[in-house]
Formats: C-alpha cells, structure tokens, sequence
C-alpha cells in the first residue's frame, strides 16, 4: 500500500458508515467503500468501486479525482489527496473541503430526536426542511399526525462565506425560518441553476426588521455538467445536486413548506419541550383576550418594541382601542397553526395560523403571522402581519 495514499481522507475513517437513505448518501458510501478498500490496501477493489460511482454520474469530480490518485498509485507513492500534476491548486482545496464534507456525513447516524425549530407543523404542512449550513446537510422531516419525522438528508453547498447574510453581494446564506414561494421549472432557467430552483422568502419580516437586504436566495441545482459543487461555493443559494432536487422537490408545497437554515442545528430537549407548551399558552390567552373585547389585557400581549408594517406600538394600540369600543362582541377562531423557532435570535418563534374572526359589524378570514418574543420570562408579540 502507498505509504500516504489518500491520508487527508483515510483519517475520517475510524467508525462504521451509516446507512444511506437518498442519492447523495448512496454516492458517499460508495466513495466511503472506496476509501475503505484503499486502508485495507486492495487497490483495485477501490478502483473498481470509485469506476461504478463514475458510471452512475461521470460529472462527480471528486470520485475521478480519487480515481487519478489511485492510478498514480499503481506508478508511484502518493503522499497526499488529489496528486495530478498541474492540477490548479484552489480546485484541489474545494475538492478537499467536499470529501471531508461527504465523508463526514457517511459517518453520521439518522437523528434519533426533532430539531428545536419544529415545535408544531400546520396540519396543511405535509414537510419540512432544515438546513446545517456547517456539516453541508439539508434535512427532510414528513408531518406524521403533528409529529415531525425524518425522512432522508441530502449533501448541499452554501455560500462562499458561508452563513448569516447582512447584505446584498456578501456571499453568505442566511440563518432563519423561510418558506419556498415558488418553483422555477429547467425551462425558465439556464443551465447553471441545473434542473429547476424554489425561490425562498429572504428576506422576511425579521431580516428587514434588522435592515438586511439582498435577494435571489434559491434551492437549486447544478450545471447539466457538474454533479455537486464544493461546501461553500454558492453566492448564497443553498445548492444541491440535480437528483437529489428532484427528490426533495417531489415533497415540497410553495407557500407552505418552510426551511429553517442554521449554522448548527440543536435538538429538542425537555426545556425545549416546556418553552413550547408556555408559548401555546400565551396564544391561546391572546385569542382570549380578544374574544373577549378586554382591550388592555389584549394589548399587554404586545411587547414595548412591537410594530407592524409603519406602526408601533403606540400606534396600534390607538387604532385597536379605537376599533374595539364600536364592537358588542368579537369570536376569533385560530387554525392551522405552526410555530418555529429561529435558529439565529434565541428566544424568537415565528408563529402563522388561518384566523377566523367575527364581530357584530365585520367578519374577515385571514393567514396571520407573528413573531413571538420571550422577554423577561414572558412571551411577547414583537411583529404581526399576514402571512
């Protein structure tokens, strides 16, 4: 065996590969075995292996990468990953970020629990995404009876400066719960953005509440000549490869479905668990209050930084006090509901329902949505919109 052959790559090899689960999975463990083959010192095994990912998808760069090391091997020693000669250095670095990227999540298990920014799904919400910008994974969760359940995860790339976008051309991804608006089929596109995109909403309400700005944040795919590209190589789009948008897109609602982007996602817990039961609570009381024409009980619901499209909440609670004295009595009704965590602003949940209102002179029928705020122990309402 090569004294060093592959040694960046043989190093994430100490514990078994997990099970595959979608086509990205499948080629990481087909490199995985590969790579496997290569410690064992059956060269040709790994060779034969690295071939067959290559007949599945010759644009797989990394694999004919693998593949040129292990020729050379048969010539000479290799004494490290990626040992063309002449080959452009930069290319050979992204296509190391993307082996370490590939070869981690070949080691990663299914999650056995619910990430924390899934508290409830609308029943009309049939799934949902979540995105770890750092481990280059995107995760697919089904809604089985209100429960969020794992599906499949699919290797992504973000953007080339990674996450947490501020700005228009920062070249980052943003963090936050978004929802896809659209689909743009292959037809309306060029080739670049492969077999088709959902635009996401970015930016929300929060992002412009933070003066953040940009556009164009897209899943998409891949040139029809390029298989995936490394971790971080998007302008801020979350990229993946053709066949595996194709699968994801097969499970996606626009308007509904929403993607929580983190840079590292956290798992539900017991304290999690309770932060969710107060904050259902809390929603069910401001129906309450509502309902009940008690105005100033209402509006205690408000934080002191609440505004809502040009008013404050000094506004607001002028224009609702206004309103409620010419009501003799008010039902309000809330269905649908969701809540998410968002990932980057500790605390905050944004909040959509369909609300059903009646009064003795107006009836109205509406998709809400709510930023909910704990502050000082208590949950608040910081933004209230349609949805």
């Amino acid at each position: 065996m090569p004294s060093r052959l592959l040694a960046l790559l043989l190093i994430l090899f100490s514990v078994p590969v997990a099970a595959g689960d979608s086509a990205s999975r499948d080629m990481e463990l087909g490199l995985a075995k590969s790579l496997h083959a290569v410690r064992n010192n059956n060269l040709d095994v790994a060779l034969t292996e690295v071939d067959s990912l290559l007949k599945v998808n010759p644009n797989f760069k990394l694999a004919q990468l693998v593949r040129g090391d292990l020729l050379l091997a048969r010539a000479r020693p290799i004494s490290s990953f990626g040992n063309a000669p002449n080959a452009p250095r930069s290319q050979i670095q992204d296509l190391r970020e993307e082996a370490n990227a590939r070869l981690q999540r070949a080691q990663q298990q299914q999650p056995v629990g619910v990430p924390k920014y899934l508290w409830q799904l609308s029943p009309k919400q049939r799934y949902a995404v979540v995105i770890d910008t750092d481990k280059s994974t995107l995760y697919l969760f089904e809604n089985v009876n209100g429960e969020p359940r794992y599906v499949a995860d699919f290797y992504i790339s973000v953007g080339k400066k990674g996450a947490d976008k501020v700005s228009e051309g920062d070249q980052k991804t943003p963090l936050g719960v978004y929802f896809v608006n659209a689909h743009l089929t292959k037809d309306k596109l060029t080739d670049f953005y492969g077999t088709g995109a959902y635009p996401l909403s970015y930016p929300n309400e929060w992002d412009k509440r933070l003066g953040r700005n940009g556009h164009g944040i897209w899943l998409h795919g891949t040139p029809s000549d390029t298989y995936s590209r490394p971790p971080r190589a998007s302008n801020g789009c979350v990229v993946l490869a053709n066949n595996d948008l194709n699968d994801l897109g097969r499970h996606l609602q626009i308007g509904l479905t929403p993607v929580i982007i983190a840079s590292t996602i956290d798992w539900s817990d017991d304290a999690d668990h309770a932060d969710r039961a107060g904050l259902l609570k809390a929603i069910e009381q401001w129906r309450s209050d509502w309902a009940s024409r008690n105005t100033e009980a209402y509006l205690a619901h408000y934080a002191r930084d609440f505004s809502a499209g040009n008013m404050n909440l000094s506004a607001f609670a002028q224009h609702k006090r206004l309103v409620n004295s010419g009501k003799t009595w008010i039902k309000v009704k809330l269905s649908n509901l969701s809540a998410f965590p968002y990932p980057s602003q500790p605390d905050l949940v944004v909040v959509d329902f369909d609300q059903d209102y009646d009064s003795n002179n107006l009836t109205n029928r509406m998709s809400k949505r709510q930023y909910w705020k704990k502050q000082d122990g208590h949950w608040l309402i910081v933004y209230e919109g349609a949805a």
